[in-house]
């Protein structure tokens, strides 16, 4: 990660001031994933396609090649031959990785008949172990469904890091860790969020499947 966060910052200097926080975000992600957990995002708007993101970035290869073992290709021969080959050539290994904002007929119908402030927290509460980590994303630090979700992931021992700006709002107390990018503006904030959970999965990647 070191690698990793040198560069961040020598792109983005500014963020020197969260270098630490940012390092602290990458080993607690590392010890979920080390310890055969899960990372679950969640965000609002802008936020919500940056928690996608970095599933997507996590879940298949990003910059490194991410081929499956030479065990489970021995399982796909014996088990299918030559047309096997269709599933070596395009399966790829992942770091397990669930967006809470991704799955809309739970979210619309636990808006409707429950609480859409609590769609979060619920998901949460149904598939995360103790082992898990959660990444909540809001810019202001102030989402009500992001705060009852730090909330309930609190309550079920979850590592939890809050990617923020400014002062972090009634969230970051709530969160292990909070990455409070130095700026105000929301737009200014998410521009930030961008090149740290860049930096977070590439030094992931290379964690788990570099030489």
């Amino acid at each position: 990660m070191k690698d990793h966060l040198k560069n961040l910052i020598n792109r983005y200097p500014d963020l020197s001031v969260i270098e630490k926080e940012v390092y602290t975000a990458y080993s607690m992600i590392e010890s979920s994933f080390s310890s055969g957990g899960k990372l679950f995002t969640c965000g609002n708007g802008g936020s919500a396609s940056d928690a996608d993101h970095i599933v997507g970035e996590l879940m298949k290869s990003f910059v490194l090649n991410r081929r499956i073992s030479d065990v489970f290709e021995k399982k796909i021969d014996e088990k299918f031959g030559s047309d096997g080959q269709f599933l070596v050539k395009n399966l790829q290994r992942g770091l397990r990785s669930i967006c809470l904002n991704g799955h809309p007929a739970l979210f619309s119908a636990y808006c409707n008949d429950v609480e859409s402030n609590m769609v979060y927290a619920q998901q949460l509460f149904v598939m995360g172990d103790k082992n898990d980590c959660l990444l909540a994303i809001s810019a202001s630090g102030n989402s009500e469904n992001i705060y009852r979700c730090l909330q309930t992931a609190s309550v079920m021992g979850l590592k939890t890091i809050l990617l923020t700006g400014g002062k972090g709002g009634r969230c970051a107390p709530l969160a292990d860790c909070a990455v409070k990018v130095p700026r105000e503006e929301t737009y200014q904030i998410q521009e930030l969020h961008l090149p740290i959970y860049h930096a977070l999965c590439l030094a992931l990647e290379e964690k788990f499947y570099g030489c």
